[in-house]
């Protein structure tokens, strides 16, 4: 009789046969599960509409690494007055697409090596169609006299030390193929190669990428060193090497010391100003700027402000 009720009430209020009311056991009413199941449905669905929602909103909020095709027109210097280094007498410049060497031919090494890393163009060397460095060997250059060859340093106990490192230079076939030239080496031990000089140009490559902008100067402190490698013995081996930076945007700059050999230690360490740098070999950055501007970088060595 009270189902007979129900169902008449139901007919009444005109509601769907489907949302039928059941008696508990403690004498209450509630909706069936036919009807609880179809809120369910469309709760389900209305939150699946604002997951997709959110995570396109956030897929497209996230930087995509560019492939190499799609940028072109990269300038590779916004000012080349800062490629200019005073060295002595007996360097010859070589202006690459990339880097600019200063290549002591008595020494048959660089004096120094120079280039501008940009956020673009570490966005290049990072992407996935970037050019690959197993695809690329070592070659004497055949356009400089002194320049050695790959084979002069062979069983020689040291590695073919890059000063402008291939990892900045993917971004770029031709870029690639100069760095590996003969006259951007120098003889470095591997633990120093493959270890702390190693992170500290990993550690650039990241910096130019967050800063837009970093000037790299790379080379040899002979510091009295008479050691030779090569057949004639007449490849120097430099004691140390230096690493000068200077981030245009930021009014930042550093320099970095590293002795040719297997030490330990961190960044912090081997800080020190470009001041100093010019003391130990001799040669001269940012001839071309103002003498108060360039003073005042020559004398920053703050590393916090770098990382």
């Amino acid at each position: 009789m009270k189902r007979l009720i129900t169902i008449m009430l139901l007919a009444v209020l005109g509601l769907s046969p489907a949302l039928q009311l059941t008696t508990s056991l403690t004498g209450g009413t509630e909706w069936c599960a036919t009807a609880s199941a179809k809120s369910k449905n469309k709760a389900k669905k209305s939150k699946s509409k604002k997951q997709k929602s959110k995570a396109k909103k956030q897929k497209a909020s996230l930087t995509t690494v560019p492939r190499i095709s799609s940028l072109t027109g990269t300038t590779v210097t916004t000012d080349k007055s800062l490629l200019t280094v005073t060295v002595p007498q007996g360097n010859k410049r070589i202006d690459y697409k990339a880097i600019t060497v200063y290549f002591n031919r008595s020494l048959r090494i660089p004096s120094c090596v120079a280039y501008e890393l940009t956020n673009t163009m570490v966005a290049m060397a990072d992407a996935p169609d970037a050019e690959k460095r197993r695809n690329y060997k070592f070659n004497g250059d055949p356009n400089v006299l002194g320049s050695p060859d790959w084979g002069d340093y062979r069983k020689s106990g040291y590695t073919r030390g890059h000063m402008a490192p291939a990892m900045d230079m993917r971004w770029d076939r031709q870029a690639m193929t100069e760095c590996f030239l003969m006259t951007n080496m120098c003889p470095q031990i591997e633990q120093l190669n493959n270890g702390p000089w190693r992170t500290l140009e990993e550690s650039v490559h990241r910096w130019a990428k967050r800063d837009g902008s970093i000037w790299i100067y790379t080379g040899p402190i002979m510091a009295g060193s008479t050691r030779r490698i090569g057949p004639k013995a007449d490849i120097a081996v430099p004691a140390a090497f230096y690493k000068v930076l200077y981030a245009p945007r930021q009014q930042r700059a550093i320099a970095f010391v590293y002795d040719n050999a297997a030490g330990e230690g961190g960044m912090a360490r081997h800080a020190t100003t470009i001041a100093e740098v010019e003391r130990r070999t001799g040669l001269t950055f940012f001839p071309r700027m103002s003498s108060a501007t360039a003073r005042a970088l020559k004398h920053q060595c703050d590393l916090s402000q770098w990382r």
